[in-house]
């Protein structure tokens, strides 16, 4: 009884005599193989091989924590009460290792950095007389966002801060004066601000942390990304809803007056983290919350 011979594998497809200019040439018939579907057996598995890089999902930005309170330490830092769950402290301070939120100023100057940014100059936005746009309010000068370009400039600049806050151990960002463009005179538009404020919000998330929209009442930030809202005065100037409307519960509130505060803490103190605070935000201060 004769025997069949084996049917070939795909391994023995190869012709003779390319094997042998093959290794004539130095070369392995490995190569050819693994370039077949399914590989050398014919079937693939699906599983990643050695050498072979899996891509993962970025994981979602962390979102407030709920039930506590939330204090804002800009002028120094303080010590956290127990029943604090969220602070948000300047970028050039430590976190307090709770929900922890790095002040970056994106649009405008802080007083103390004029000298870096007139290191700077054509990033500081002027009027026709070359004097710089002045936030009366804070004595910041506002910058200049008109084109493309100068946008780009400041968001690398911003970028790094950004950074810095995520190798800090920070939760979270807040990008404040979003609206400078009311504060300039007609020179910016809005959506000039917008146009920056996307850049950065981008960079934030790169790094890992949620991107907080300050201010700018009834624009709907979740367009562009950010995550959650800090918003000054809210209850003074019966915004509170224009932010609920947009992030629901994530949302804390700063309040400067007691009226103010009263009012805020009726309306919204059981749903948001609400403090009152001095307007030059001293460490000394004793907050008060809902």
């Amino acid at each position: 009884m004769s025997h069949r011979p084996p049917a070939r594998s795909p391994r023995a497809a190869v012709p003779p005599l390319l094997v042998v200019l093959l290794v004539l040439l130095g070369l392995t018939v490995g190569p050819l193989l693994a370039a077949a579907p399914g590989g050398a057996s014919g079937a693939s598995t699906g599983a990643p091989t050695a050498g072979e890089r899996t891509v993962e999902e970025p994981s979602a930005p962390p979102a407030l924590p709920a039930a506590t309170d939330v204090d804002y330490q800009l002028g120094g830092v303080d010590e956290v009460p127990d029943h604090v769950g969220i602070v948000v402290r300047d970028r050039t301070e430590e976190p307090a290792g709770v929900y922890d939120v790095c002040y970056v100023n994106g649009f405008q100057t802080q007083p103390d950095a004029r000298r870096f940014w007139r290191e700077r100059w054509s990033l500081v936005l002027r009027d026709d007389r070359g004097r710089p746009v002045v936030d009366s309010a804070w004595g910041e000068w506002l910058l200049d966002l008109r084109t493309a370009s100068k946008r780009e400039r400041v968001a690398r600049i911003v970028g790094r801060w950004i950074d810095g806050c995520a190798r800090d151990g920070f939760e979270a960002v807040e990008l404040d004066n979003l609206d400078s463009f009311l504060r300039s005179d007609g020179l910016l538009r809005r959506g000039q601000n917008l146009a920056l404020a996307s850049l950065l919000v981008e960079r934030g998330h790169a790094a890992g942390l949620a991107v907080a929209q300050k201010n700018l009442a009834g624009y709907d930030g979740t367009r562009i990304g950010f995550d959650l809202a800090v918003a000054e005065e809210c209850g003074r100037y019966d915004e509170c809803d224009a932010y609920t409307e947009v992030f629901g519960d994530q949302v804390v509130v700063v309040e400067y007056r007691d009226r103010d505060f009263e009012a805020t803490c009726a309306g919204f103190g059981d749903a948001l983290p609400v403090v009152r605070r001095d307007r030059p935000l001293r460490p000394a201060y004793d907050p008060r919350w809902c």
